[in-house]
Protein backbone atom coordinates (compact mmCIF):
# COMPACT_ATOMS: atom_id res chain seq x y z
CA UNK A 1 0.00 0.00 0.00
CA UNK A 2 3.10 2.11 0.65
CA UNK A 3 4.47 1.63 -3.22
CA UNK A 4 2.88 4.35 -4.09
CA UNK A 5 3.86 7.14 -1.84
CA UNK A 6 7.45 6.05 -1.98
CA UNK A 7 6.93 6.77 -5.78
CA UNK A 8 5.40 10.26 -5.35
CA UNK A 9 8.68 10.96 -2.85
CA UNK A 10 10.77 9.59 -6.02
CA UNK A 11 9.21 12.21 -8.23
CA UNK A 12 9.53 14.97 -5.84
CA UNK A 13 13.24 13.86 -5.44
CA UNK A 14 13.74 13.66 -9.37
CA UNK A 15 12.00 17.43 -9.17
CA UNK A 16 14.37 19.11 -6.41
CA UNK A 17 17.21 17.44 -8.13
CA UNK A 18 16.16 19.49 -11.21
CA UNK A 19 15.16 22.87 -9.47
CA UNK A 20 11.66 22.33 -10.12
CA UNK A 21 10.44 22.06 -6.25
CA UNK A 22 7.23 24.52 -5.64
CA UNK A 23 6.04 25.38 -2.52
CA UNK A 24 3.32 26.99 -1.01
CA UNK A 25 4.29 30.56 0.49
CA UNK A 26 1.06 32.17 2.59
CA UNK A 27 1.18 35.69 3.12
CA UNK A 28 -0.80 37.70 6.10
CA UNK A 29 -3.07 40.38 5.44
CA UNK A 30 -0.67 43.34 6.78
CA UNK A 31 1.68 41.56 4.03
CA UNK A 32 4.44 44.36 3.44
CA UNK A 33 6.00 42.63 0.49
CA UNK A 34 6.17 44.47 -2.34
CA UNK A 35 4.32 42.97 -5.30
CA UNK A 36 5.76 42.61 -8.65
CA UNK A 37 4.14 38.43 -8.63
CA UNK A 38 0.59 39.09 -8.59
CA UNK A 39 -1.54 40.38 -11.13
CA UNK A 40 -3.57 43.44 -9.97
CA UNK A 41 -2.32 45.70 -12.83
CA UNK A 42 -4.59 48.38 -11.62
CA UNK A 43 -4.51 47.98 -7.87
CA UNK A 44 -8.00 47.61 -7.25
CA UNK A 45 -8.49 45.16 -5.23
CA UNK A 46 -7.75 47.09 -2.04
CA UNK A 47 -9.68 49.83 -3.93
CA UNK A 48 -11.91 51.71 -0.93
CA UNK A 49 -14.91 51.38 -3.97
CA UNK A 50 -14.20 48.07 -4.23
CA UNK A 51 -14.22 46.30 -0.88
CA UNK A 52 -17.22 48.87 -0.03
CA UNK A 53 -19.15 47.14 -2.82
CA UNK A 54 -18.21 43.73 -1.81
CA UNK A 55 -18.96 44.07 1.80
CA UNK A 56 -22.35 45.20 1.00
CA UNK A 57 -23.03 42.13 -1.05
CA UNK A 58 -21.79 40.11 1.64
CA UNK A 59 -24.15 41.44 3.81
CA UNK A 60 -27.39 41.45 1.69
CA UNK A 61 -26.54 37.49 -0.07
CA UNK A 62 -23.75 35.75 2.75
CA UNK A 63 -20.93 33.61 2.29
CA UNK A 64 -21.38 31.90 -0.94
CA UNK A 65 -23.64 31.62 -3.84
CA UNK A 66 -25.42 28.86 -1.81
CA UNK A 67 -25.51 26.72 -5.76
CA UNK A 68 -24.48 26.49 -9.26
CA UNK A 69 -25.87 29.52 -11.19
CA UNK A 70 -29.14 27.34 -12.77
CA UNK A 71 -30.32 26.31 -9.38
CA UNK A 72 -30.22 29.55 -6.84
CA UNK A 73 -26.72 30.72 -7.47
CA UNK A 74 -27.33 33.32 -9.92
CA UNK A 75 -28.29 36.65 -8.22
CA UNK A 76 -28.86 39.97 -9.33
CA UNK A 77 -25.42 40.98 -8.90
CA UNK A 78 -24.02 38.09 -11.52
CA UNK A 79 -26.55 39.79 -14.01
CA UNK A 80 -25.53 43.18 -13.89
CA UNK A 81 -21.52 42.37 -13.61
CA UNK A 82 -22.88 40.18 -16.86
CA UNK A 83 -24.89 43.22 -18.38
CA UNK A 84 -21.81 45.80 -17.70
CA UNK A 85 -19.05 43.25 -19.25
CA UNK A 86 -21.09 42.95 -22.47
CA UNK A 87 -21.47 45.92 -23.07
CA UNK A 88 -17.76 46.58 -22.52
CA UNK A 89 -16.25 44.13 -24.17
CA UNK A 90 -18.40 45.04 -26.83
CA UNK A 91 -20.40 41.67 -27.27
CA UNK A 92 -24.24 40.45 -27.44
CA UNK A 93 -23.87 38.79 -24.17
CA UNK A 94 -21.59 37.95 -21.37
CA UNK A 95 -21.61 34.52 -19.63
CA UNK A 96 -19.41 34.93 -15.70
CA UNK A 97 -17.88 31.47 -14.66
CA UNK A 98 -16.22 30.96 -11.30
CA UNK A 99 -12.64 30.84 -12.44
CA UNK A 100 -11.20 32.01 -15.61
CA UNK A 101 -9.76 28.33 -16.05
CA UNK A 102 -13.68 27.11 -16.04
CA UNK A 103 -14.30 29.59 -18.21
CA UNK A 104 -11.59 28.35 -21.12
CA UNK A 105 -12.89 24.74 -20.39
CA UNK A 106 -16.17 25.49 -20.90
CA UNK A 107 -15.85 27.81 -23.61
CA UNK A 108 -13.56 25.58 -25.88
CA UNK A 109 -16.03 22.16 -25.47
CA UNK A 110 -18.94 24.26 -26.29
CA UNK A 111 -17.03 25.16 -29.57
CA UNK A 112 -16.67 21.64 -30.84
CA UNK A 113 -19.04 19.78 -32.66
CA UNK A 114 -17.97 17.05 -34.98
CA UNK A 115 -14.72 16.96 -37.02
CA UNK A 116 -13.78 20.30 -35.01
CA UNK A 117 -9.97 21.12 -35.66
CA UNK A 118 -8.57 23.03 -33.04
CA UNK A 119 -6.00 25.09 -33.83
CA UNK A 120 -3.69 26.53 -30.77
CA UNK A 121 -1.00 28.80 -30.29
CA UNK A 122 2.58 27.06 -28.82
CA UNK A 123 2.81 29.67 -25.87
CA UNK A 124 -1.17 29.32 -24.68
CA UNK A 125 -1.93 28.68 -21.22
CA UNK A 126 -2.39 25.75 -19.29
CA UNK A 127 -6.20 26.70 -19.37
CA UNK A 128 -6.42 26.39 -23.38
CA UNK A 129 -4.22 23.42 -23.33
CA UNK A 130 -6.49 21.79 -21.17
CA UNK A 131 -9.66 23.28 -23.03
CA UNK A 132 -8.02 21.42 -25.91
CA UNK A 133 -7.16 18.26 -24.56
CA UNK A 134 -11.09 17.81 -22.60
CA UNK A 135 -12.81 18.80 -25.81
CA UNK A 136 -11.62 15.18 -27.29
CA UNK A 137 -11.23 17.47 -30.61
CA UNK A 138 -8.01 16.88 -32.61
CA UNK A 139 -5.54 19.94 -31.80
CA UNK A 140 -2.73 21.10 -34.38
CA UNK A 141 -0.23 23.20 -31.96
CA UNK A 142 1.60 25.90 -33.73
CA UNK A 143 4.39 27.57 -33.72
CA UNK A 144 4.70 30.93 -31.29
CA UNK A 145 2.33 33.59 -33.55
CA UNK A 146 2.72 32.03 -36.63
CA UNK A 147 -0.12 32.94 -38.53
CA UNK A 148 0.98 31.12 -41.39
CA UNK A 149 1.40 28.03 -39.88
CA UNK A 150 -2.31 28.77 -39.00
CA UNK A 151 -3.22 29.32 -42.46
CA UNK A 152 -1.23 25.92 -43.04
CA UNK A 153 -3.16 24.00 -40.39
CA UNK A 154 -6.70 25.34 -41.63
CA UNK A 155 -5.55 24.74 -45.57
CA UNK A 156 -4.82 21.17 -44.46
CA UNK A 157 -8.36 20.28 -43.29
CA UNK A 158 -10.59 21.88 -45.97
CA UNK A 159 -14.52 21.54 -44.98
CA UNK A 160 -14.31 20.72 -41.47
CA UNK A 161 -15.33 23.44 -38.70
CA UNK A 162 -12.53 24.54 -37.01
CA UNK A 163 -11.13 26.98 -33.79
CA UNK A 164 -8.17 29.20 -33.88
CA UNK A 165 -6.98 29.17 -30.47
CA UNK A 166 -4.77 31.94 -29.04
CA UNK A 167 -4.27 34.62 -25.61
CA UNK A 168 -3.96 38.19 -26.71
CA UNK A 169 -1.34 38.90 -24.33
CA UNK A 170 0.93 36.07 -23.66
CA UNK A 171 1.21 35.23 -19.90
CA UNK A 172 4.88 34.11 -20.09
CA UNK A 173 6.36 36.98 -22.67
CA UNK A 174 3.75 39.42 -22.27
CA UNK A 175 3.94 39.86 -26.16
CA UNK A 176 0.48 40.51 -28.02
CA UNK A 177 -1.14 38.09 -30.22
CA UNK A 178 -1.22 39.09 -34.08
CA UNK A 179 -5.28 39.07 -33.56
CA UNK A 180 -6.24 41.30 -37.13
CA UNK A 181 -3.88 38.92 -38.94
CA UNK A 182 -5.31 35.39 -36.91
CA UNK A 183 -9.21 36.92 -37.35
CA UNK A 184 -8.55 37.58 -40.90
CA UNK A 185 -7.10 33.99 -41.75
CA UNK A 186 -9.48 32.09 -39.18
CA UNK A 187 -12.69 34.24 -41.71
CA UNK A 188 -10.95 32.95 -44.49
CA UNK A 189 -11.44 29.82 -43.63
CA UNK A 190 -14.72 29.72 -42.49
CA UNK A 191 -13.36 29.16 -38.45
CA UNK A 192 -14.00 30.83 -35.65
CA UNK A 193 -11.47 32.67 -33.15
CA UNK A 194 -11.38 32.24 -29.33
CA UNK A 195 -8.95 34.93 -27.39
CA UNK A 196 -8.61 34.57 -23.99
CA UNK A 197 -8.27 38.43 -23.14
CA UNK A 198 -7.20 37.93 -19.12
CA UNK A 199 -4.16 39.54 -19.48
CA UNK A 200 -5.07 42.89 -21.76
CA UNK A 201 -8.46 42.92 -20.20
CA UNK A 202 -8.27 46.79 -18.31
CA UNK A 203 -4.77 47.19 -19.27
CA UNK A 204 -5.58 48.12 -23.14
CA UNK A 205 -7.87 49.07 -25.54
CA UNK A 206 -10.17 51.49 -25.77
CA UNK A 207 -11.85 52.31 -21.95
CA UNK A 208 -9.32 49.19 -21.01
CA UNK A 209 -11.47 47.29 -22.76
CA UNK A 210 -8.77 44.51 -23.84
CA UNK A 211 -6.61 44.01 -27.25
CA UNK A 212 -9.91 42.31 -28.94
CA UNK A 213 -11.45 45.84 -28.80
CA UNK A 214 -8.02 47.44 -29.80
CA UNK A 215 -8.19 45.13 -32.61
CA UNK A 216 -11.56 46.42 -33.78
CA UNK A 217 -12.60 42.69 -33.32
CA UNK A 218 -15.11 43.60 -30.92
CA UNK A 219 -19.13 42.46 -31.32
CA UNK A 220 -17.74 40.29 -34.51
CA UNK A 221 -19.86 36.92 -34.86
CA UNK A 222 -16.94 34.87 -35.37
CA UNK A 223 -14.87 35.81 -32.16
CA UNK A 224 -15.47 34.50 -28.32
CA UNK A 225 -13.56 36.28 -25.63
CA UNK A 226 -12.25 34.42 -22.62
CA UNK A 227 -10.76 36.24 -19.22
CA UNK A 228 -10.50 36.14 -15.88
CA UNK A 229 -11.72 38.56 -13.46
CA UNK A 230 -8.77 37.71 -11.31
CA UNK A 231 -6.56 40.08 -12.92
CA UNK A 232 -7.08 43.98 -13.55
CA UNK A 233 -10.30 43.79 -12.23
CA UNK A 234 -8.78 42.62 -8.71
CA UNK A 235 -11.32 39.86 -7.78
CA UNK A 236 -12.11 36.02 -9.02
CA UNK A 237 -14.29 34.81 -11.58
CA UNK A 238 -13.89 34.16 -15.54
CA UNK A 239 -16.10 35.24 -18.28
CA UNK A 240 -17.26 34.18 -21.71
CA UNK A 241 -18.53 36.58 -23.88
CA UNK A 242 -19.32 36.82 -27.87
CA UNK A 243 -22.72 36.37 -29.53
CA UNK A 244 -25.56 35.81 -27.76
CA UNK A 245 -26.77 32.19 -30.10
CA UNK A 246 -23.66 30.38 -27.92
CA UNK A 247 -24.07 32.07 -24.67
CA UNK A 248 -27.39 30.48 -24.53
CA UNK A 249 -25.41 26.92 -25.33
CA UNK A 250 -23.53 27.65 -22.76
CA UNK A 251 -25.88 27.83 -20.76
CA UNK A 252 -27.81 25.32 -21.45
CA UNK A 253 -24.53 22.65 -22.24
CA UNK A 254 -21.44 23.83 -20.78
CA UNK A 255 -20.51 21.34 -18.17
CA UNK A 256 -17.79 23.47 -16.34
CA UNK A 257 -21.49 26.29 -15.58
CA UNK A 258 -24.18 23.94 -15.04
CA UNK A 259 -22.06 21.88 -12.15
CA UNK A 260 -20.19 24.11 -10.43
CA UNK A 261 -21.13 26.42 -7.63
CA UNK A 262 -21.53 29.87 -8.55
CA UNK A 263 -18.92 32.72 -8.26
CA UNK A 264 -20.02 34.47 -4.47
CA UNK A 265 -21.91 37.46 -4.84
CA UNK A 266 -19.95 38.90 -3.44
CA UNK A 267 -17.20 38.83 -5.31
CA UNK A 268 -19.16 39.79 -8.04
CA UNK A 269 -20.25 42.70 -6.91
CA UNK A 270 -16.66 44.26 -5.79
CA UNK A 271 -15.75 43.04 -9.46
CA UNK A 272 -18.44 45.04 -10.91
CA UNK A 273 -17.18 47.79 -8.97
CA UNK A 274 -13.68 47.16 -10.30
CA UNK A 275 -15.07 47.21 -13.87
CA UNK A 276 -16.37 50.45 -13.09
CA UNK A 277 -13.04 52.17 -11.91
CA UNK A 278 -11.41 50.11 -15.00
CA UNK A 279 -13.74 52.00 -17.61
CA UNK A 280 -13.13 55.08 -16.46
CA UNK A 281 -8.90 54.44 -15.44
CA UNK A 282 -7.28 55.73 -18.14
CA UNK A 283 -4.88 57.56 -15.50
CA UNK A 284 -3.98 54.16 -14.24
CA UNK A 285 -2.97 52.63 -17.67
CA UNK A 286 -1.04 55.85 -18.60
CA UNK A 287 0.95 54.96 -14.94
CA UNK A 288 1.48 51.24 -15.59
CA UNK A 289 2.34 51.78 -19.33
CA UNK A 290 4.94 54.43 -18.08
CA UNK A 291 6.32 51.95 -15.20
CA UNK A 292 6.67 48.79 -17.42
CA UNK A 293 9.08 51.46 -19.85
CA UNK A 294 11.27 51.93 -16.94
CA UNK A 295 11.56 48.66 -15.74
CA UNK A 296 12.27 47.68 -19.40
CA UNK A 297 14.88 50.57 -19.75
CA UNK A 298 16.48 50.05 -15.94
CA UNK A 299 16.78 46.05 -16.61
CA UNK A 300 18.08 46.00 -19.69
CA UNK A 301 20.80 48.32 -18.98
CA UNK A 302 21.84 46.30 -16.25
CA UNK A 303 22.48 43.81 -18.64
CA UNK A 304 19.40 41.12 -17.94
CA UNK A 305 17.70 39.67 -21.16
CA UNK A 306 14.07 40.98 -20.49
CA UNK A 307 11.31 40.31 -23.33
CA UNK A 308 9.61 43.40 -25.15
CA UNK A 309 5.92 43.84 -23.31
CA UNK A 310 2.89 44.58 -25.03
CA UNK A 311 1.35 45.27 -21.72
CA UNK A 312 2.15 44.82 -17.91
CA UNK A 313 3.89 41.06 -18.35
CA UNK A 314 8.05 41.40 -18.37
CA UNK A 315 9.75 38.19 -18.78
CA UNK A 316 13.04 38.14 -17.40
CA UNK A 317 15.81 35.23 -18.90
CA UNK A 318 16.89 33.03 -16.27
CA UNK A 319 20.44 31.13 -16.87
CA UNK A 320 18.33 27.57 -15.52
CA UNK A 321 15.87 26.70 -12.97
CA UNK A 322 17.57 26.75 -10.33
CA UNK A 323 18.80 29.94 -10.69
CA UNK A 324 15.33 31.64 -11.15
CA UNK A 325 14.52 29.74 -8.02
CA UNK A 326 17.27 31.35 -6.38
CA UNK A 327 17.13 35.07 -7.64
CA UNK A 328 13.51 34.71 -6.95
CA UNK A 329 14.02 34.10 -3.57
CA UNK A 330 17.39 36.42 -2.91
CA UNK A 331 14.59 39.28 -4.09
CA UNK A 332 11.79 38.05 -1.65
CA UNK A 333 14.16 37.61 0.98
CA UNK A 334 14.88 41.41 0.42
CA UNK A 335 10.98 42.78 0.25
CA UNK A 336 10.00 41.66 -3.40
CA UNK A 337 8.15 39.41 -4.29
CA UNK A 338 8.69 38.40 -8.53
CA UNK A 339 7.42 35.38 -10.31
CA UNK A 340 9.46 32.39 -11.39
CA UNK A 341 8.31 30.53 -14.75
CA UNK A 342 10.21 27.62 -14.60
CA UNK A 343 9.80 24.17 -17.12
CA UNK A 344 7.24 22.74 -17.35
CA UNK A 345 5.42 25.82 -16.73
CA UNK A 346 7.24 27.45 -19.80
CA UNK A 347 6.74 26.18 -23.54
CA UNK A 348 10.20 26.83 -24.42
CA UNK A 349 11.94 24.87 -22.00
CA UNK A 350 13.49 28.89 -20.79
CA UNK A 351 13.53 29.96 -17.00
CA UNK A 352 12.88 33.09 -16.53
CA UNK A 353 11.56 35.53 -13.77
CA UNK A 354 8.00 37.30 -14.87
CA UNK A 355 7.32 40.88 -13.26
CA UNK A 356 3.84 41.91 -13.46
CA UNK A 357 3.58 45.44 -13.18
CA UNK A 358 1.16 47.42 -11.08
CA UNK A 359 -0.45 50.78 -10.73
CA UNK A 360 -1.58 49.79 -7.28
CA UNK A 361 2.05 49.62 -5.55
CA UNK A 362 3.81 52.66 -4.70
CA UNK A 363 6.29 54.77 -7.33
CA UNK A 364 9.36 54.65 -4.72
CA UNK A 365 8.75 51.20 -3.76
CA UNK A 366 8.48 49.94 -7.28
CA UNK A 367 11.65 51.62 -8.65
CA UNK A 368 13.63 49.82 -5.14
CA UNK A 369 12.09 46.71 -6.48
CA UNK A 370 14.06 47.10 -9.89
CA UNK A 371 17.02 47.99 -7.43
CA UNK A 372 16.92 44.78 -5.63
CA UNK A 373 15.67 42.49 -8.91
CA UNK A 374 19.47 43.90 -10.68
CA UNK A 375 21.18 43.61 -7.07
CA UNK A 376 20.47 39.55 -7.15
CA UNK A 377 20.70 38.88 -10.67
CA UNK A 378 22.71 35.20 -10.94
Amino acid sequence: MADWLAALDRRADLRAKAGLTRRLQPRPADDQMTDLAGNDYLGLATHPEVTAAATAALSAYGLGATGSRLVRGSTDAHQALEDELAQWLGTDRALVFSSGYLANLGALRALVQPRTLLVSDAHNHASLIDGCRISGAETVVTPHADVLAVAAALEAAPGRPAVVVTESIFSVDGDLAPLTQLHAVARRHGALLLVDDAHALGVTGPAGAGAVAAAGLAGEPDVVITATLSKALGGAGGVVAGPAEFIRHLVETGRTFIFDTALPPAVAAGVHAALRLARVGDDLRLELSDRVGLAVGRLRAAGLTVSAPDAAVISVTAPGPEAASAWAADCRDRGVAVGCFRPPSTPDSRSRLRLTVSAGVPRANFERALEVIVDCAP
